[in-house]
């Protein structure tokens, strides 16, 4: 008898524990498969921001590994969605919440949104698996088709059906602790989907140390790879902090008002007033601008003379409010439209400027197939808003040009700023009160800011509940109000970076050089296998 057949008949692993383990998880079947995909799954949700635990994924990624290594292509995909439930349904949980404002109409959604929308993200987690299983065999080769696979997904994810491109798993490095600030930096070379790919190639790797023989090579380059991603990311933000624009401040106003499911004129006139309040708190003779949140003022300003006129009595000397409004164009039935939108006012409460969203939230902001799905946005207001342009630069007044985006639209990677027009800041205003004080509010922030990064600009951002701040070009926090804290604060601006970097200027071309790159390799070793 060979000392493989005897270890093998013992159950003692040839070569140790590591290899013992992935032949048990490889092996496992029914309930504590399943159990097994769920709780990978789970941990990797505890590298997701507001957690960032990125040492995690160096057990969920080996384990799904070990899972899809000798099922068949069918098997993998079931694995790799039950996986995709166990991190969904925690990450997105949230979701749920905004059904609760008007739980009386909307409590049939609330399935939906707490597992129907992780299983519709799951299905991409068991396309990738499916995949990766069918093109490449065991071993370095599926590894690195599991990543290159899941990166394209990741990006197929944000794309198609409008997109939804939250929790990737590049965000593990959106924390504020200096190694992830660090590892952050590389979306500014290939976005946030290359680094995604990255990232599951190097925590798939240690998957090769359950191989009888304990081959650590492949897991050594992983962590010197990593290693060197970490040193160009600590050297990128070695210059200090990045210099701020010469006699600008801004007033971040964060009301905290609660969302309601129905709104009055009587309600939105008495919001309205707090925020003046606010605005002249003390200190508002030292700013040069305003930021109100998306929805702050809740009539279109477009159209009302008599809201322009008091917003004109607190905007500072020479300078603007920008506050998130309705536009609004009159009409009956179909000829009426309202967008989400962006105004600034002046000391004269003349319109200086104004944007309109043009990434909108299904079921949110508008119905698809409103004309056939006969019930009502998840909103106080019931009409679906109008599309905007597309990103833009707008001027405001004292205030540099800045690129404007509303909430949701910030989730969108190379779509939140006008690259033929560069703007020198992102203005981001939101309303996050739908999801009260869970987890979704930090995953926006996060997300937002990762953004500033990929195009090296300041993120503005002033939020109805929180988080309010100022971010700059490297992604460092400069200030920023807590979540569910009223009051104001003021900023300066930071400046951008000189020039754009290699992701504003070509957006997804070189995420496209290392799909190639690393597909070419994995295809390479399956053909040699």
């Amino acid at each position: 008898m060979t000392s493989e057949e005897m270890h093998a008949r013992t159950g003692v692993a040839y070569g140790g524990a590591l290899p013992q383990l992935a032949r048990r998880i490889g092996a496992a079947e029914g309930w504590r498969r399943a159990g097994l995909a769920l709780l990978l799954g789970l941990l990797a949700a505890g590298a997701m921001p507001p957690f960032n635990l990125m040492p995690l994924l160096f057990l969920a990624f080996p384990g799904l590994v070990w899972l899809i290594d000798g099922r068949s292509w069918r098997g993998a995909f079931v694995d790799g969605f039950v996986w995709g439930m166990g991190f969904y349904v925690p990450s997105l949980y949230w979701t749920s919440e905004a059904m609760f404002v008007d739980i009386a109409q909307f409590w049939w959604m609330v399935p939906i949104a707490l597992l129907g929308l992780p299983a519709l993200m799951a299905l991409f987690n068991g396309a990738a698996t499916a995949v990766a299983n069918r093109i490449a065999a065991p071993g370095i080769g599926r590894i690195l088709a599991l990543a290159v696979v899941w990166g394209v997904f990741e990006w197929l994810r944000g794309h198609l059906l409008t997109g939804f491109p939250w929790v990737l798993i590049g965000y593990t490095w959106s924390g504020t602790a200096a190694p992830l600030l660090a590892g952050l930096q590389s979306v500014s070379l290939v976005g946030i989907y290359g680094v995604s790919l990255l990232t599951v190639l190097v925590a798939a790797l240690p998957a090769r140390l359950g191989d009888a023989g304990r081959p650590i090579l492949a897991p050594a380059l992983g962590l010197a790879g990593l290693a060197v991603m970490l040193l160009w990311g600590a050297l990128r933000l070695s210059d200090g902090p990045d210099p701020l624009v010469a006699g600008v401040t801004l007033r971040l106003v964060q009301p905290a008002f609660e969302q309601m499911a129905v709104s009055t004129r009587d309600l939105e006139l008495r919001r309205f007033y707090h925020l003046l309040d606010l605005a002249r708190s003390p200190g508002a003779d030292k700013v040069t601008a305003q930021i109100w949140p998306e929805g702050a003022v809740g009539f279109p300003l477009n159209l009302d003379a008599n809201a322009r006129a008091a917003i004109a009595e607190v905007v500072p000397k020479d300078g603007v409010i920008v506050t998130g409004t309705i536009r609004e164009q009159p009409g009956a039935g179909d000829d009426f439209k309202a967008w989400n939108n962006i105004s600034a006012i002046d000391g004269t409460g003349r319109l200086v400027s104004s944007y309109d969203k043009f990434h909108l939230v299904p079921f949110g902001e508008y119905v698809p197939l409103h004309k056939y799905l006969q019930f009502n946005q998840i909103v106080a207001r019931r009409f679906d808003f109008s599309t905007g342009p597309g990103p833009s630069t707008i001027a405001l007044g004292p205030l540099p040009p800045a690129g404007p985006i509303i909430c949701y639209e910030a989730i969108f990677p190379h779509d939140v700023i006008d690259e033929a027009h560069r703007p020198a800041w992102i203005l981001n205003v939101t309303n996050d009160a739908w999801f009260g004080t869970s987890t979704g509010p930090y995953q926006h922030f996060a997300i937002a800011r990762t953004r500033a990064v990929e195009e090296g600009l300041p993120l503005v951002r002033a939020a109805n509940t929180g988080i309010s701040g100022v971010v700059d070009g490297h992604g460092r926090v400069l200030n920023s109000l807590g979540l569910g804290e009223a009051g104001v604060l003021d900023v300066p601006l930071p400046a951008g970076l000189p020039s754009a970097t290699p992701y504003g200027r070509w957006g997804d071309l070189l995420f496209l050089v290392l799909i190639f790159v690393t597909g070419g390799i994995a295809m390479a070793l399956a053909r040699r296998r």
